[in-house]
């Protein structure tokens, strides 16, 4: 019996599929397991800080984006980013100064903002992620 190439390809190709999307839900907060060996680890996330209200005054209200989404913070420094009614992320903006604030991650705190938070530049909030802008709404 002979095997053709064509039906060897495609459970490969299935596999593929199915390793790239198990991955990639593994990086995006799914269940938290030991990274393998000869793999970089993620650094573990700290404690969320208390946050005062004085350090997210600026950030407080509704931000809204050009793709039709928005980011949404209260005094107490909690927040949504919400796309066609969906949560795409809930937690704490932590303030680093300088109207910067990295954004909890897992219940922790990430200790970096890198491209999971946001800055206030001119009266914009600039959400590093996707470099996109928001305009706070009036109330």
């Amino acid at each position: 019996m002979r095997i053709r190439p064509a039906r060897v390809r495609r459970p490969l190709a299935l596999a593929g599929t199915a390793l790239a999307a198990a991955l990639a839900l593994t990086a995006c907060g799914g269940e938290k397991r030991p990274a393998p060996a000869g793999t970089a680890a993620q650094p573990p996330l700290a404690p969320l800080p208390k946050v005062r209200p004085a350090e997210v005054k600026p950030l407080v209200g509704r931000w809204v984006g050009t793709a039709e989404d928005y980011f949404e913070f209260r005094a107490d420094g909690t927040g949504v980013w919400v796309k066609d009614r969906q949560t795409l992320w809930k937690g704490l903006a932590i303030p680093e100064g300088g109207d910067r604030f990295r954004f909890s991650w897992q219940g922790g705190d990430p200790r970096t903002a890198s491209y999971w938070g946001v800055s206030l530049t001119g009266g914009k909030l600039v959400f590093a992620g996707t470099n996109q802008t928001y305009t706070k709404a009036k109330a």
